[in-house]
């Protein structure tokens, strides 16, 4: 379960946020993961909660997670379609060359802070 390991880089990179700005209570996170990124989101909110208990700044925290929608797009007709829903064969040409342009990311979009 690599889902704890990215808690607490989550945790660590916002300790940080929170010291430079002089914040004492970090109230929500919203993430932002790839609907491909491997990253199970049910797996990494139970993480949260259980490292969120281990640190004072987290303490009654709460984290949200929102799904970014994977998209490939196809060199051979320079369309773009959903992943999930073709993988790798453009449904427009029949292509393999293609490449994934977003829905393997995992970014921290929005801190409630005091």
């Amino acid at each position: 379960m690599h889902e704890l390991g990215i808690v607490f880089h989550v945790m660590d990179t916002l300790e940080g946020v929170a010291k430079d700005n002089e914040l004492t209570q970090i109230q929500s996170v919203t993430l932002e993961i790839g609907e491909v990124s491997t990253v199970v989101g049910d797996y990494l909110i139970d993480c949260w909660q259980w490292a969120a208990k281990k640190r004072p700044l987290f303490e009654n925290s709460k984290l949200l997670v929102q799904t970014l929608e994977a998209i490939t797009h196809c060199d051979g007709c320079g369309k773009d379609y959903g992943t999930v829903a073709y993988g790798r064969i453009c449904p427009y040409c029949g292509s393999e060359k293609t490449w994934l342009i977003k829905g393997n990311e995992l970014n921290i979009k929005e801190i409630s802070a005091i």
